[in-house]
């Protein structure tokens, strides 16, 4: 029952206080603090609050002071007048709503950048694009350059991850020499080294572009912007059709 009643906005210590008071009926401080099992000194305190909210009530018995819980109905009060200020603060907040969407559509306008360093920055990288909504993924890929910091289990790793969430991917990687077998879920094109000499990959995915570089300190970077994504989409599909000549 006291979760009960702190969901109706009391706290932890008033909400026990409250349950002793209501258990015990009409008794001193001392007697609800032991049943509350909360501080004597805490006790008073709270009992003035409950009070205050008109969930108790005390009486002079002799020369004693005597507390009591008052009829129960009096939480229905408390709901009602907590709707009262959030109908309040509806009111409020629809006032200021308007201000709020546009200061959240510039905001949208505005490119989301976040920064990586390191390998195990680049692996946050990586993980990002693995929760992709659109499970078709665009990229370029310094395939040498990814195999001198990723070794041959973690790449295998990484596809295992990959495939199981059924992502497919389009890819264009310089390289040495072409890589023969083709891993699932991929469509690739071999563009020579020697003549397109990056050691940077990237991928398209959602509305985010992804990059990563392998030369010297490694860092990665997450761009999220829909112009952005379809204009590298576009550059993409012209590299795509240029690459065909070279397989």
């Amino acid at each position: 029952m006291i979760k009960q009643l702190q969901h109706l906005g009391l706290s932890d210590k008033e909400a026990a206080v409250y349950m002793a008071s209501l258990e015990l009926g009409s008794d001193t401080v001392q007697e609800i603090a032991k049943r509350a099992e909360v501080k004597r000194a805490n006790t008073y305190a709270v009992i003035e609050k409950l009070m205050s909210k008109g969930l108790m009530s005390s009486v002079e018995k002799g020369k004693k002071t005597l507390y009591q819980v008052e009829d129960p109905k009096q939480l229905l009060r408390l709901i009602e007048e907590q709707e009262g200020d959030i109908k309040k603060k509806e009111q409020e907040f629809k006032k200021h709503l308007p201000e709020l969407e546009t200061l959240f559509d510039i905001a949208e306008e505005k490119p989301k950048v976040r920064y990586f360093e390191g390998k195990d920055g680049l692996i946050s990288v990586r993980e990002d694009y693995f929760k992709t909504k659109n499970k078709d993924v665009l990229g370029f890929s310094a395939k040498d350059a990814e195999q001198e910091v990723f070794s041959e289990e973690e790449q295998k790793n990484a596809l295992n991850q990959r495939t199981k969430k059924g992502i497919r991917v389009k890819l264009i990687y310089t390289s040495k020499e072409k890589i023969k077998n083709e891993p699932l879920l991929t469509t690739r094109r071999f563009i020579p080294k020697d003549k397109f000499p990056f050691s940077s990959s990237f991928l398209i995915y959602d509305n985010k572009v992804s990059i990563v570089s392998f030369e010297g300190k490694l860092i990665g970077v997450i761009i999220e912007n829909k112009e952005i994504s379809n204009t590298l989409r576009s550059i993409f599909n012209i590299a795509w059709d240029g690459a065909e000549k070279y397989q």
